[in-house]
């Protein structure tokens, strides 16, 4: 049995650009019409609204002129207005020769925004789509408002698409503009439109209003819908609309023996990533298939379900999305999302040592702190240092102050052989000052101190200010020389942690 192709319109240049803040400028635009076309492979893509703006002109006639030189130019679509042919005569000149002619899809809307009578406006609708043709530009057409048409003014609805068959048009394009249908709703007015004209090529556009947008498209193409509308990343008004990403996936995993679609899923996600740098507007980290997070497991009783017949996998491959599965390290983690991980890096731990690394992650992530992948070897290097010696000397606590005019200070409790020591002292920064408190309370105590000599930090290739800290210093005594590490996401604590391994291993 032959699949049926369904379109994808992709709309993310201009209801997308609805969303709150967002406005690409033209360069942008271009770009991303480029890679809609080229690398996401969607079949139409819909870049602006007529009239709006000289900067919105100036946009789209970058745009169809290279679709012109590229034969796209009969998948670049403009939302235009039934205004007495203003909007066709903007066309012309932005070369454009796609129209998607917004109409009233319900009563309500007609008799009060536009106060007109529907064949009022039936008149006006025949002469816009009589004009585009004579000016070469094919038509499409809107029904604003549509399912709250079929709620309140099915007749009116109908009267409408009795016309429009009538008329030179390509596709009718079916709204839920307000985004309040409930997918049983969806399935039951499409196939209804489907049913009465069956040869006619019907749209479904979505809106996220209630988070059913994903649904009721599932719905439309049960019904016969021929094209989908969609944006990267779900962008739009209010709460945006059919998001790309997720819908693409839907339709290869849930109708993929009766529907076909010439979106390349491997380009979804980077696609998605420069619209949310373009746009500024960032990707929820539990997104469905774009996500930061939907592809990393975090409890480590999953990982270790990936390891027995990926007994925690599903349809959801990221290889499909040009993405890889991670492992994230927290307090959830047990060995084997840290084995994934030292895999990954190529490091193997024996069972003891990996037990300890194991136990240090998960004290890191009771603090909050993130540990990533890239942390992991600086871990196993405090972890195993650690394991050298035996803790004689410990820092119970310390005060570290700075403020503006005033020297640092410290104030720090030191136990040496099960009995406490406090000292306070000043220094030129926070870790000097506790370094003075240490030497105040060896002086004390007429202990010797080694002499610190280097004194390095490091965070892992490519953290953020969040990172865990790497502190490394150099110690010199009379009999040699010797290396301590610290780790912690604050440099001054991790300073310490270093000097503390020195106190032990002098």
């Amino acid at each position: 049995m032959s699949k049926r192709k369904i379109e994808i319109m992709d709309t993310t240049l201009r209801d997308g650009e609805q969303t709150s803040g967002v406005s690409f400028p033209s360069g942008e635009k271009l770009t991303i019409a480029k890679l809609l076309l080229e690398e996401l492979n969607v079949d139409r893509i819909e870049v602006a609204s007529a009239r709006v703006s000289e900067g919105e002109f100036n946009a789209v006639k970058s745009i169809t002129d290279w679709a012109n030189k590229n034969g796209y130019i009969d998948r670049i679509e403009m939302l235009t207005f039934v205004d007495g042919g203003r909007s066709i005569d903007w066309m012309i000149r932005a070369g454009a020769k796609v129209q998607n002619l917004l109409t009233k899809g319900s009563l309500n809307h007609l008799t009060h925004q536009l106060k007109k009578t529907p064949e009022q406006h039936f008149s006006e609708i025949k002469e816009v789509v009589l004009s585009a043709q004579k000016a070469g530009i094919a038509t499409n057409v809107y029904l604003e408002d549509w399912s709250n048409g079929m709620h309140n003014s099915p007749e009116y609805v109908f009267q409408l698409l009795d016309f429009l068959v009538t008329l030179p048009v390509e596709r009718i394009l079916l709204p839920d503009t307000l985004g309040v249908l409930t997918h049983t709703e969806t399935f039951e007015y499409f196939s209804q439109v489907t049913k009465k004209y069956p040869e006619v090529h019907f749209d479904f556009h979505a809106h996220n209003d209630y988070d059913l947008s994903v649904a009721n498209v599932m719905e439309a193409i049960k019904a016969g819908a021929k094209g989908l509308h969609l944006t990267v990343n779900g962008m739009g008004e209010r709460a945006g609309n059919a998001p790309m990403a997720s819908v693409v996936a839907v339709i290869n995993d849930f109708f993929k023996d009766e529907v076909e679609i010439n979106v390349k899923e491997t380009s979804l996600f980077s696609v998605s990533k420069i619209i949310e740098t373009f746009s500024g507007v960032r990707i929820p980290s539990n997104k469905p298939v774009v996500g930061d997070n939907v592809f990393t497991q975090t409890a480590g009783i999953h990982a270790d379900g990936d390891n027995k017949n990926n007994l925690y996998f599903n349809d959801l491959m990221p290889e499909r999305f040009g993405r890889k599965r991670k492992y994230a390290l927290g307090k959830t983690s047990g060995k084997a999302n840290i084995e994934k991980n030292l895999q990954e890096l190529g490091l193997e731990l024996d069972q003891v040592d990996l037990l300890k690394v194991t136990q240090r992650i998960i004290e890191l992530g009771d603090k909050k702190e993130l540990v990533t992948k890239e942390d992991l070897p600086y871990i196993i290097s405090d972890v195993l240092e650690s394991s050298l010696y035996e803790e004689r000397i410990t820092v119970e606590s310390y005060v570290l102050t700075h403020s503006k005019g005033l020297k640092p200070s410290t104030t720090v409790a030191v136990k040496i052989d099960g009995e406490l020591y406090e000292e306070h002292a000043q220094g030129d920064g926070q870790f000097d000052a506790f370094m003075n408190a240490l030497r105040k309370l060896y002086k004390k105590k007429r202990m010797t101190m080694p002499q610190l000599v280097d004194y390095a930090v490091r965070i892992p290739p490519g953290s953020t200010s969040a990172a865990l800290c790497e502190t490394i210093i150099t110690w010199e005594s009379k009999n040699n020389k010797f290396i301590t590490r610290g780790l912690d996401c604050d440099q001054t604590v991790s300073a310490i942690k270093a000097t503390q391994k020195m106190l032990n291993i002098r």
